[in-house]
């Protein structure tokens, strides 16, 4: 069985995934930091570059997990649709956010309720549908 809508969403994350890649080694090799932020505070991108980048990879894996086992489990293409566009703002959103401003943003915040609020309904709606 193929997953077109799990597999269009998920190449748009992983092109945001590169991009977000590119910005952290942008950033470390102009401080010229091989490993980690360096913690050199004359390089306030490359921390907040790197946080945009880990938070990424820490929340679209489930999220994509989800909604690859709610396109098997058939849950509605609108559901599915609504969640992974959720996703995809939320993660630009708070990317974003967190790279453009060091304390907290409205991007952060939103991004982070949508990047929620999606993995939420998905889970809810492979619970409902299994059982």
């Amino acid at each position: 069985m193929s997953l077109p809508i799990t597999g269009f969403y998920t190449s748009i994350l992983g092109i945001i995934l590169v991009y977000l890649s590119i910005l952290v080694i942008r950033e470390r090799r102009s401080g010229r930091v091989s490993l980690g932020d360096g913690n050199v505070e004359e390089l306030p991108y490359l921390q907040r570059t790197s946080r945009a980048f880990g938070n990424f990879t820490e929340y679209v894996p489930m999220a994509v997990l989800l909604l690859a086992i709610a396109e098997l489990n058939a849950i509605d293409d609108y559901v599915l649709h609504g969640c992974a566009m959720l996703l995809v703002f939320g993660r630009l959103a708070h990317a974003y956010g967190l790279r453009h401003h060091p304390g907290p943003s409205w991007q952060r915040v939103w991004g982070m309720m949508a990047t929620f609020a999606s993995i939420a309904i998905l889970a809810f709606s492979n619970l409902f549908i299994l059982y």
